[in-house]
């Protein structure tokens, strides 16, 4: 896997004026009025909060990076267009107004991320239920398109994917080792990863993912507490599904997740026996990265691993 590397990261990084910002977006929405806010969250992308609907979101140039891409991020949601009832941003307009200047218009979505909502656990789950069946429809995309366009890097063959759990599985071996982080199961790490890359069912299930379909990008309405829709598409890239689920990895929210990815239509064997896989992969990642979470984590890994 090709490792994040800013491609410019002394370039300067300024705050656009307002008037710059509705010259960008009027040469989409004529009518735009007023900025109304900047979003500095630190990320790759600066947005910029125009009227009541509208955003204008640009690269920040000294966070360019070659697995984040805005026109990546405008073709993938061009290719949901035709699909009205997925809720996310629809773009309304792309363009370079310099080399160091990338921007896109596109509709705002309402509400806030979920990771700035107090939801109670049914709620949680109910939102889930809600993204999972989002991310089943946009699985299910045709995907020609994705697979035939250079922005988006990822996985073509069966072999990829394999390599893809291969490094993943090695650089936490290596992160265990190097920090000394104490290894709680009587399996090592290393074993661990034979058994996760023997268990994975050759299968030709590949898709354009989201990425990040976590709370900062999954939206609810915050009075109400109900899903309203996913955003940000720009490190999209191609692989299997399962992968798309991950980064939910508490066992409640992996439940009320798949609930909704399967509930229209069943998923095959070797979708489940890969998101098994994923899943013991998940819990490493935690074991690793989150120690106030690592001890319900092993909890959970010791019960995946005998079902592999």
């Amino acid at each position: 896997m090709p490792k994040d590397v800013y491609i410019q990261p002394d370039v300067p990084d300024p705050i656009l004026s307002e008037e710059l910002v509705l010259a960008l977006v009027r040469r989409h929405v004529p009518e735009a009025q007023a900025v109304t806010g900047v979003d500095e969250s630190g990320g790759e992308a600066r947005t910029y909060a125009i009227d009541t609907n509208l955003i204008l979101k640009v690269q920040r140039p000294q966070q360019l990076r070659p697995r984040t891409s805005l026109a990546k991020e405008v073709f993938f949601l061009r290719q949901l267009e035709p699909l009205p009832d997925i809720s996310v941003p629809r773009a309304l307009g792309y363009g370079r107004e310099s080399a160091l200047l990338e921007y896109t218009v596109m509709t705002r979505m309402p509400g806030v991320a979920m990771r700035h909502a107090s939801l109670s656990e049914q709620e949680r789950d109910a939102v889930l239920f809600q993204l999972g069946q989002t991310l089943r429809r946009i699985h299910s995309l045709p995907q020609t398109p994705f697979s035939e366009n250079a922005l988006f890097p990822g996985d073509r063959t069966f072999a990829a994917v394999q390599q893809r759990f291969r490094e993943y599985l090695d650089e936490l071996a290596e992160v265990f080792q190097t920090e000394r982080i104490p290894w709680p199961l009587h399996v090592s790490p290393g074993e661990i990863g034979e058994r996760v890359l023997a268990s994975l069912p050759e299968n030709d299930e590949l898709v354009a993912l989201h990425s990040n379909p976590y709370a900062e990008h999954t939206f609810v309405n915050p009075v109400a507490h109900t899903y309203l829709g996913l955003i940000d598409f720009g490190d999209a890239y191609i692989s299997h599904p399962t992968f798309d689920l991950r980064r939910w990895n508490r066992p409640a929210e992996r439940e009320a997740l798949l609930g909704g990815y399967t509930a229209e239509v069943p998923v095959s064997a070797a979708f489940m026996a890969t998101w098994k896989a994923v899943m013991v992969l998940a819990d490493v990642i935690v074991m690793a990265h989150y120690p106030e979470r690592a001890a319900q984590a092993a909890d959970d890994l010791q019960q995946l691993l005998a079902t592999l």
